[in-house]
């Protein structure tokens, strides 16, 4: 009997630890931790930073690789600007979104299609790391020397659709998010890494207006 609960203890043990990203380890107050996070937030106003994109889809070979620049302001203000090795633009500017490709520009109400709204709340939340404080969202906190690593798992059925998990790497030197992975269902993925991040920079508003 002794042997048999000794077998069940390290089968669940494994199973629970398999669950923690290696090199990570559970965050011990997450109270303290989304408090902190909450306050860093608030004291930003703009972000504007480089990106590297990494798409992996299980039909190709290759990772799909591509460059840009975003910009970021207060309220619900994005401008996604893909640079290389195609140009490509993506800009919230509070309830409009515009898509610019191959020099056609399209304008949308986010308001107006539920799947814009969805995609420009986890898209803005994200970059703030508002989403874990979101009830759309079961989040899980880990943490290692550098980062903090936030999983989120969406829980409505919309998000769920095209959304199986995010994890958000966050700096522990000023909170900022640098690393964002959206695993999608089919385990395909997309990465993106910010780099030469600057905050608190004046952005004029024009720069979310595309013509």
């Amino acid at each position: 009997m002794n042997k048999l609960i000794t077998l069940v203890f390290l089968f669940f043990s494994t199973f629970l630890f398999a669950q923690i990203p290696a090199g990570y380890k559970p965050v011990k107050d997450t109270l303290a931790f989304k408090q902190k996070m909450e306050a860093q937030s608030k004291l930003v106003n703009t972000i504007e930073s480089d990106f590297t994109q990494e798409k992996y889809l299980s039909v190709m070979s290759e990772k799909i690789i591509t460059k840009g620049h975003f910009l970021f302001k207060k309220v619900n203000m994005l401008r996604w600007e893909y640079t290389t090795p195609l140009k490509y633009l993506i800009a919230i500017n509070k309830d409009k979104m515009y898509i610019k490709d191959n020099g056609k520009v399209s304008k949308y109400d986010i308001n107006s299609n539920k799947m814009f709204k969805s995609i420009n709340e986890m898209m803005v939340n994200t970059v703030q790391g508002n989403l874990l404080t979101s009830k759309d969202y079961k989040a899980k906190y880990y943490e290692n020397e550098k980062f903090y690593l936030l999983e989120l798992t969406p829980l409505q059925k919309g998000a769920k659709d095209f959304l199986k998990v995010i994890q958000l790497y966050i700096d522990k030197t000023d909170y900022a998010v640098v690393k964002v992975k959206m695993i999608e269902p089919s385990d395909d993925y997309t990465m993106i890494d910010f780099s030469n991040r600057k905050t608190n920079q004046p952005i004029g508003d024009e720069k979310f207006i595309v013509k």
